[in-house]
């Protein structure tokens, strides 16, 4: 399944209410085409969308046993990559229940461990389980966050869903605008977990466990890092690291209709994609890969620092290298401009513009000759990819090294906004909250202890938006995009590595030491380039005329929250080409303008009020 959602009242009676659970789950049917179902009682409801995959377990659907007159329900999304290990558990324990499709085998788990049964499953998912017998919701993420899960709690219950969407569609639940939240609007990677913009909207965490009941509500988090000397040297580390990544591409490859990749020509994707070929090849399969890269490319590519060149070439020459059928995706500033409002549909929240509508664009291709893919997104949070990580001024800065030293939109606000915004103060205590919470290693020297700070740092909101672009872009779809340096397992073990280690021999070295048997010579040799965005005059101006009517026009809806002279100052710097400073991700300047146009646009699409 791919969707989930849910309604738990522990005072009133809503059986008969299941054309509300219905609304809700009908609005993720682009997340699960292929099935849907409800199940309800007097005081708690479930729903979920299907997506078929064609994994072992099937697509399933939610899983219930009854106990006398209570019953214990579950529901789940995503892909669970042990499931024939939790299979055989429950055969060994000796059910006479059936246990076949993943949610029965999942609910076996449960009465098996309790809430606890969560730490025994492997996989990108969210699961709720309602058990009557004790009048109790359970919900619970994945470890790393792959896949979303959202929840408000009122006096007397709990709505949850997949999306934002879903959970706005209840009658209770209302969409209001968190002014506290404007610094995460206008710049995402501040999100702490669980923040939403939407006053009593929260997302469950990574690894969070959330248990309601009448008398209030439980949280904790069920996997984290731990910290502790690294040992093994780097030869045997490299080894293990391709054994890691080795198993965790084989895993996701096990529980699906093998199909596609994304291929970049980079290190981290054309990685994954080499295991996935050569796994595939030794069943007779041939890997499908794709690459985007933009008709504005010949006349408007310019190199920098985090983009030093365009991917499309290299993507042709790794595939050619490791004989996949390769496709690219060539997306003009129209193909962009037309795919954005899908986009926003799709997140329910603020979304990222063309950042979004490019990896929208090149899943709609994949999704027309695969079900599951695979990415190599994340290796540069947890092996160190960003030009900020060799960078002494940047790591020496007492806040976020990724944020650069560009003007921030949350400055902007109106006067009486940023008075009790206090945006300054926002960031450092964001950055300083996420300090406290780094897993000390006694005794590290103090130069490995700041590293292991930026890592941390890095995997917090900044991984969290990328992730979130793939989920929700690729859900969009009904195509289930896997992750490999997401496992866990992989993930544990690259935190202890020493960034000497990590970065012997260059960006990436170990990673590159780790697969160069695989890759070709100029993936081995390419600078770190990110995920492409467009260089266009057109769709700047396209920013900049949208963002320009937002701050000077009566009748836009943001109008009042900007302070309009220094805006406009900042709309005109940028349009004469007379800001040079670092933004965040490498964007242009521009680009900057992104967050705005896209916030005046989810508030009046959404029907959002403000504060």
């Amino acid at each position: 399944m791919s969707g989930i959602a849910g309604w738990i009242d522990f005072r009133r009676d809503i059986g008969t209410r299941s054309s509300i659970l219905r609304a809700m789950t009908g609005t993720m049917r682009d997340r699960g085409p292929d099935s849907a179902g409800v199940w309800m009682s007097a005081h708690a409801g479930l729903g979920y969308r299907g997506l078929d995959t064609g994994a072992p377990g099937g697509s399933g659907n939610l899983a219930r046993v009854e106990f006398g007159d209570a019953a214990v329900t579950l529901v789940h999304a995503g892909p669970i990559y042990n499931l024939r290990e939790l299979r055989r558990a429950v055969e060994a324990a000796g059910t006479r229940r059936r246990a076949e499709s993943t949610p029965e085998i999942l609910l076996e788990t449960y009465l098996r461990h309790g809430e606890r049964f969560v730490e025994q499953l492997d996989g990108m998912f969210t699961v709720a389980v309602w058990d009557g017998r004790h009048r109790r919701l359970l919900l619970a993420r994945d470890r790393l966050g792959l896949k979303p899960l959202y929840y408000h709690r009122y006096a007397d219950g709990v709505v949850f869903a997949s999306e934002p969407t879903a959970v706005l569609t209840h009658p209770l639940v209302t969409a209001r605008l968190e002014l506290a939240a404007l610094p995460i609007v206008l710049q995402p990677r501040l999100t702490r977990a669980g923040e939403t913009p939407l006053v009593g909207l929260r997302e469950l965490a990574p690894a969070e466990l959330l248990g309601c009941t009448a008398e209030g509500t439980t949280s904790r988090r069920y996997w984290e890092l731990t910290s502790a000397p690294h040992h093994d040297s780097f030869d045997k580390t490299a080894a293990h690291v391709r054994e890691l990544l080795e198993e965790s591409v084989g895993r996701q490859l096990a529980t699906g209709v093998p199909g596609g990749a994304m291929l970049s020509g980079g290190v981290d994707s054309t990685s994954v994609a080499a295991l996935a070929a050569q796994l595939l090849g030794g069943g007779g399969q041939r890997l499908d890969t794709y690459c985007v890269e933009f008709a504005s490319d010949p006349s408007h590519f310019t190199p920098t620092e985090l983009r030093p060149d365009v991917d499309a070439p290299y993507a042709a020459a790794a595939a050619e290298f490791l004989g996949t059928r390769h496709h690219t995706l060539t997306a003009s500033v129209e193909d962009l401009l037309a795919a954005i409002p899908a986009t926003r549909r799709a997140r329910g929240l603020p979304g990222w513009g063309q950042f979004d509508a490019s990896m929208y664009l090149i899943f709609q291709q994949m999704r027309e000759r695969s079900v599951v893919a695979l990415t190599g997104e994340a290796a540069d949070e947890f092996l160190g990819g960003y030009p900020y990580f060799f960078k002494a001024d940047r790591l020496e800065r007492d806040t976020f090294p990724w944020i650069g030293d560009g003007p921030r939109l949350v400055d902007y606000l109106a006067p009486e906004l940023r008075d009790v915004v206090r945006p300054a103060a926002d960031e450092r205590d964001r950055y300083h909250d996420l300090l406290g919470q780094v897993p000390r290693l006694p005794g590290e020297d103090p130069a490995d202890a700041r590293m292991r700070e930026v890592f941390y740092l890095g995997m917090a909101g900044p991984l969290a938006v990328i992730l979130d672009r793939k989920e929700r872009m690729s859900m969009a779809h009904g195509l289930e995009v896997r992750v490999p340096f997401c496992d866990h397992r992989l993930v544990e073990y690259l935190w202890n590595v020493p960034w000497s280690m990590k970065s012997a021999g260059g960006v990436k070295g170990l990673l590159k030491a780790a697969m160069a048997d695989l890759l070709p010579p100029g993936t081995v040799n390419r600078r770190k380039s990110a995920y492409p965005h467009v260089q266009s005059p057109r769709y700047d101006e396209a920013l900049i005329r949208e963002a320009t009517w937002i701050v000077n026009d009566p009748a836009s809806s943001l109008r009042a929250m900007f302070d309009t002279a220094r805006l406009n100052g900042l709309i005109r710097q940028i349009t004469a080409g007379r800001m040079d400073s670092e933004l965040p991700g490498g964007a242009s300047p521009a680009h900057l303008l992104i967050q705005l146009v896209e916030l005046r646009a989810w508030i009046e699409e959404n029907k959002v009020a403000l504060p």
